[in-house]
């Protein structure tokens, strides 16, 4: 596990959602100081009530599209991971201004306050749809153009060009992370929670959408977590810089339903497959990802894209979820 004791004092938006609580966690308990910025749109107090009573932690229930509110939260902080945004993909397509305000002009204003502070280092948090269906596979940072086909991916491109044009003009410094499918306890949505969801409903059925052949990179939060660490840590000093984190190995939707249906101890389950190559409008349904530049710097995931998915099953059904 990668030590973090020596951060000083970090800045969390998106702290109450699902990567952040966690990440928060282990920021506090390296004793580093923690704020975690958050308007609970998708986030739970619940997940980081447990930390209240630290001594060394702030929670400020706040929008990121609000500029004053970020103005009073930031000053006295060394560094910004920013996680805050929608990251409710199939919504946000629905309401076609979800991304636009809460990735584009929620990054815009992290950047302006920074830079109007000097808070000098931002780690963020993007993602692999990015790429959008890239014609190269296993697919490094490097393969392009990128031309994403959702508005979270187009958002979450825009925010990594507002993020570099920031570092180069204004002397600041980032992080960038393509994640992958990020899995654990705490999640509100996603392939995971949906499966356990329409399984309690119909122990006999699962609908899946698409065709099942959705094939697709998944490691746990906690790897996920160690990785960014691991990176800021390790990383070569330069304005920005973008890695691509999760594991080398993958999983299709159908191998995903299997491992859920054997978790909740179900048999005899028919699974109904709604058809077509993409699960959903802007679903990418291919994500393999080349993961050698972390490894490169010496980090890699500790489980594999199936192991991930097991575990994190065991976790959801565990805690109710």
């Amino acid at each position: 596990m990668v030590q973090v004791s020596s951060l000083g004092a970090c800045l969390v938006t998106g702290g109450a959602g699902f990567i952040g609580s966690h990440l928060a966690e282990r920021l506090l308990a390296a004793g580093n100081g923690v704020t975690v910025y958050d308007n609970l749109s998708l986030g739970k107090r619940e997940w980081i009530e447990h930390l209240f009573s630290e001594p060394r932690f702030r929670f400020i229930e706040a929008d990121l599209r609000d500029m004053d509110a970020l103005k009073e939260a930031m000053p006295g902080h060394d560094l910004v991971f920013h996680l805050g945004a929608n990251t409710d993909i199939p919504r946000g397509n629905q309401d076609t201004r979800i991304d636009l305000e809460n990735d584009i002009i929620a990054t815009y204003n992290v950047l302006e306050v920074m830079r109007q502070l000097r808070v000098r280092k931002l780690l963020f948090a993007s993602s692999s749809t990015v790429f959008g269906e890239p014609s190269v596979r296993p697919t490094s940072e490097v393969v392009g153009p990128l031309l994403p086909i959702s508005l979270y991916g187009a958002g979450k491109l825009a925010c990594e060009g507002l993020i570099s044009a920031y570092c180069h003009l204004f002397g600041m410094q980032a992080w960038i992370f393509r994640f992958g499918n990020v899995v654990g306890a705490r999640m509100g949505h996603g392939i995971l929670h949906d499966f356990i969801a329409k399984l309690r409903q119909n122990p006999k059925e699962l609908e899946i959408l698409g065709d099942g052949n959705q094939e697709k990179n998944y490691f746990l939060v906690e790897d996920c977590i160690d990785g960014i660490l691991f990176a800021f840590s390790n990383g070569k000093a330069r304005d920005c810089d973008v890695f691509n984190l999760g594991c080398d190995s993958t999983v299709t939707a159908t191998e995903i339903a299997h491992i859920v249906v054997e978790a909740m101890g179900l048999s005899d389950v028919r699974f109904a497959y709604t058809g077509g190559y993409r699960g959903w409008p802007g679903d990418v349904p291919v994500v393999i990802y080349d993961v050698d530049k972390i490894k490169e710097l010496g980090w890699r995931a500790k489980h594999t894209s199936a192991e991930a998915v097991r575990i994190a099953a065991r976790r959801l059904l565990d805690s109710g979820s």
